[in-house]
């Protein structure tokens, strides 16, 4: 494939490269060479492939976009859409920048993964989706598996219960056919103007479970807490690392005279906190995912009442029974399988020196 150098006609054709190849991302930049990222690595598609001139670029964008979205990236400089082909789904994203026009693409699997696909402790997350009521937060960097986790329960609750779900979506990636359940979803700027718009009309649909793609704002994680309160299952997504830190980024957004009213409302409809990180395998082949798991115990719901967050990773390491495990410690887990690199265990763990202890040991 190195000796490439001509660029192809339409996005299509590069989407398709990317998905032959098991790639997660596909760049197609201003002033670079095409890019993917497979296993984590993002690195040019051909190691001596001109860099894209910003004609081309723009010949690219025209070739994938329709007139509303030419529109709409004109007139503000970026546009985030679902797209589809015959051949899948992508995230596409589109900005204007000072040399041209970079492009984006997540390719989307066309096939929801199972809970056990994934490599999510069964036992320990069915509890998760089977309650009434509720908040559970899947957390984690961009590009950690958050959406697959997310659509692994959606999913598993469109067979296993008979409720009425509603997703909220920016853009919608996977797409639900109705089982067990009737799932409805709704895609910010088509179909509402934001989360929170979204979220205040769909207390008045009759949901039993709400999905938010993300909770972006005060506003919104208000009206999530506020639906997990009044009677909804809420799934949604944070941009946190682990449950500590989860915990401070939703009692932040709130005013400080508000803190202890919050603090109270989180402690008791909190059902638990899955956050993640894919890591590279050692043998270089694919990532493997580490997990760390909260479950709302007393003992944690009493850390969140109290303002003292900082005490749950020791909290969490006696609550095992009920399937609890901290980020470090599953990623020690992994290294001791042989599945991840030492490096990889020292970059990503929270507690370094006790990391550092560990190894030499």
């Amino acid at each position: 494939m190195s000796e490439q150098h001509v660029v192809l006609d339409h996005v299509d054709q590069y989407l398709q490269l990317g998905r032959d190849y098991d790639c997660s991302d596909l760049h197609l930049p201003t002033a670079y060479a095409p890019a993917w990222r497979r296993f984590g690595q993002l690195s040019p598609i051909w190691p001596d492939h001109q860099p894209l001139t910003p004609e081309d670029t723009a010949r690219l964008a025209r070739s994938f976009l329709g007139d509303k979205e030419w529109d709409r990236l004109q007139n503000h400089g970026d546009i985030d859409f679902a797209y589809s082909t015959q051949n899948g789904r992508y995230r596409a994203s589109v900005v204007k920048q000072r040399l041209g026009y970079d492009m984006v693409f997540r390719i989307i699997n066309s096939q929801i993964k199972s809970i056990e696909d994934i490599g999510l402790p069964l036992e320990h997350i069915l509890p998760l989706t089977r309650y009434q009521n509720g908040l559970v937060l899947i957390t984690g960097a961009v590009g950690s598996g958050k959406s697959t986790t997310l659509a692994a329960l959606v999913d598993f609750i469109n067979r296993d219960r008979e409720d009425h779900i509603l997703t909220l979506e920016d853009p919608i990636e996977y797409v639900f056919e109705s089982k067990g359940c009737h799932v409805n979803q709704r895609e910010v700027h088509t179909h509402t103007e934001s989360f929170a718009k979204a979220l205040r009309g769909a207390l008045r649909e009759d949901p039993d479970v709400i999905m938010v793609g993300e909770m972006r704002d005060l506003e919104t994680i208000q009206l999530a807490l506020t639906a997990a309160e009044t009677g909804h299952l809420v799934l949604a997504t944070l941009h946190t690392g682990n449950a500590p830190r989860t915990l401070d980024r939703v009692l932040d957004v709130f005013p400080t005279d508000q803190r202890d009213q919050i603090r109270i409302m989180v402690s008791e409809s909190l059902r638990g906190i899955l956050s993640q990180q894919l890591v590279p395998r050692a043998d270089g082949n694919g990532r493997v995912l580490a997990l760390e798991l909260l479950v709302n115990t007393p003992a944690v719901a009493n850390c969140i009442r109290e303002g003292k967050t900082f005490m749950l990773p020791g909290v969490m390491q006696t609550g095992k029974n009920v399937g609890m495990i901290t980020m470090d410690e599953s990623l020690r887990r992994l290294y001791v399988q042989g599945l991840i690199s030492r490096d990889d265990l020292l970059f990503r763990s929270d507690d370094k020196n006790q990391m550092r202890a560990f190894l030499e040991s």
